[in-house]
């Protein structure tokens, strides 16, 4: 492959690179948590020198889509590691720090999208999906519940039993189950008050003050596949976000 074909006149080679490379992923080429060909069968695949595809891996290192492992390798990450893992989970107490949280399901079910979500995970209207509806204890407190919906053009096969028996979280589920893997999302806060069903579930009074987030979570070539709200209890944590 030569480089002439990589790119164009506005586009820097490197990145090019990147494109390429988040292609073969996208394709499954190399799945989670897999090593990357070494840099000199990727410098020969793609006819660029080492110091272009070496600018293009820093990116994609930068971005947490691959890690480097001193005298391994590099890797495609993987959603079972504490650094990935807290990439994503950013709900602190007030006066802690993050700590993994205890997940229950309280339901599985399938539904079809409606205007929001099909405008969300880019599907048609009536599209079928499957919902997810968790709640997330800290410290053995209700903290957060989550409500997630998934288009079954991708997960048509995801049942109860490999939710409730997955070994790690629900991102690695996704990866190692599907071949989606989750590498940036976008999230929105906003403040609200609990319902009467989210004031239950998290041991509040109907209309205490509560966060909503939505996130949008997108696979390679920003492709969204998961649509989330969740509302946690305000009076005892808090919204934090920093690099992983």
């Amino acid at each position: 492959m030569k480089s002439s074909n990589l790119t164009s006149p506005e586009t820097p080679l490197y990145r090019a690179v990147q494109q390429r490379m988040l292609e073969a992923l996208a394709r499954g080429e190399w799945g989670s948590g897999e090593v990357i060909p070494s840099e000199k069968r990727l410098c020969e695949r793609f006819g660029v020198s080492i110091g272009t595809l070496r600018k293009a891996l820093d990116g994609l290192v930068s971005n947490h889509i691959l890690i480097r492992h001193q005298g391994l390798g590099t890797f495609v990450a993987a959603h079972d590691r504490p650094r990935q893992f807290f990439q994503f989970f950013n709900f602190a107490p007030h006066e802690g720090s993050r700590t993994y949280p205890e997940v229950k399901l309280l339901q599985f079910s399938r539904s079809s999208a409606d205007r929001l979500i099909s405008e969300k995970l880019r599907v048609k209207r009536g599209s079928e999906l499957r919902k997810i509806r968790n709640l997330l204890l800290l410290d053995g407190r209700p903290a957060i519940v989550d409500n997630i919906a998934l288009p079954a053009s991708l997960f048509g096969e995801l049942t109860e039993t490999m939710i409730r028996d997955r070994p790690s979280t629900l991102y690695s589920l996704y990866a190692e189950r599907f071949g989606v893997n989750i590498i940036r999302i976008d999230e929105r806060v906003r403040a609200n008050v609990a319902s009467a069903t989210h004031a239950r579930l998290l041991n509040l009074t109907p209309g205490a003050p509560i966060l909503e987030v939505r996130r949008m979570a997108f696979s390679f070539n920003d492709l969204p596949v998961e649509w989330r709200i969740s509302r946690v209890d305000a009076s005892r944590y808090e919204y934090v976000h920093r690099d992983a």
